[in-house]
């Protein structure tokens, strides 16, 4: 018996495989929300603990969470966005997982 020549498939071409690969994660992000409950002091207190922000960008963003209703505190892959959310919440904080617009 002789060998059958492999016969490549344009949809299952290997340089197509590898586009795919190549595209880059999509971006989430961790929002916090405003609440009646927390001090804004607190909110900074955790900014820079959990994320080791400096001062001056925990209260930057602690300001924007008072004003603006909520600030983006981080943004990478969805499954370390949860990561972040859980640990607002156990913080006290609202916060939610959101798919980064950019």
């Amino acid at each position: 018996m002789g060998m059958m020549a492999h016969t490549a498939s344009p949809d299952l071409d290997v340089d197509h495989e590898r586009s795919l690969d190549a595209q880059p994660p999509s971006s989430w992000q961790t929002v916090v929300w405003n609440d009646p409950v927390n001090l804004m002091s607190y909110v900074s207190h955790v900014f820079r603990t959990y994320f080791g922000f400096d001062a001056a960008t925990a209260h930057r963003l602690m300001m924007a969470v008072h004003h603006d209703g909520h600030a983006v505190v981080a943004r990478g892959p969805r499954e370390v966005m949860e990561a972040h959310t859980q640990a607002m919440h156990d913080y006290g904080l609202w916060a939610t997982v959101r798919k980064d617009p950019s």
